[in-house]
């Protein structure tokens, strides 16, 4: 019995599957993976990655969500004996279990992208580094710097706990079916040395996520507005040197830690 058709993509599991084999060895080289190593790979879709991946790897753990295509791949599972296929959501798949020192490599369901991106660096202490496949405005705000317009959440706590690069670009050609947005792959390096402790840490995501909760305020009025004093603002924004007038585009992933450090936690 011959294996089966892979089956058609579902529009709202954002299903684009990646058909260019020459995008598939440049996202294995930049992973650069080790044959003692375990990959996770996030949305193996019909396998055209994860057969390079189980070629290069020691372990794959594929997780895919759509029973179809998990199905499909089972059937080639001899193919793959260093493979493990999950049946699962990515979003609550126990991604604590798998071995420190995990790389990721996954082309991400668009539409769940950033918050599957902000889980994964939850666990970053597992995850050394991360090959992920985008939508291309979800990379540049990875990579944006201060001042700019894609700046923001994202940017912040991304760029604090990895080193991040836009790798390229993938044309939507490069997919079936095509994509209505450009795609890009990043390589995140994820810090193993951090700015702040563990107990720390919620503290800066709280206040990121305040001084971003209304762009076109000052960073004074939106942290006002989310329950922080503005005295204790204030005073801090002054030993730092900063404009009580600015807005929170405007500072570096270093002077929100900084701010962090110097405000008590909002009421």
């Amino acid at each position: 019995m011959g294996i089966s058709d892979p089956p058609p993509a579902i529009k709202r599991l954002g299903q684009n599957f990646l058909i260019d084999p020459n995008i598939v060895r440049k996202i294995v080289a930049l992973a650069e993976i080790a044959p003692s190593d375990t990959v996770l790979e996030i949305g193996p879709g019909r396998g055209i990655l994860t057969e390079a991946l189980c070629r290069t790897a020691g372990h794959v753990t594929a997780v895919e969500v759509d029973p179809r295509l998990h199905a499909y791949l089972a059937e080639r599972q001899a193919e793959f004996p260093s493979l493990t296929l999950v049946l699962d959501d990515a979003m609550t798949y126990p991604i604590e279990n798998l071995p420190v020192g995990t790389i990721v490599v996954a082309n991400l369901p668009y539409y769940i992208s950033t918050p599957l991106l902000f889980r994964l660096l939850d666990q970053r202490d597992r995850f050394p580094r991360m090959v992920l496949m985008l939508q291309n405005e979800v990379a540049d705000r990875l990579v944006a710097k201060p001042g700019s317009s894609d700046y923001g959440v994202l940017s912040v706590m991304a760029q604090y706990a990895a080193e991040i690069t836009k790798a390229f670009r993938v044309s939507a050609q490069c997919f079936r079916p095509r994509p209505e947005v450009g795609s890009a792959v990043v390589l995140l390096r994820t810090k193993e040395r951090r700015a702040l402790s563990l107990e720390e840490e919620p503290k800066f995501a709280a206040l990121v996520k305040a001084a971003f909760a209304h762009r076109r305020k000052t960073l004074v009025n939106s942290l006002k507005d989310e329950g922080y004093d503005q005295k204790s603002v204030i005073e801090a924004l002054n030993s730092l040197s900063l404009s009580p007038t600015a807005r929170a585009e405007v500072l570096s992933v270093t002077q929100l830690i900084e701010l962090s450090r110097r405000i008590p936690t909002s009421t």
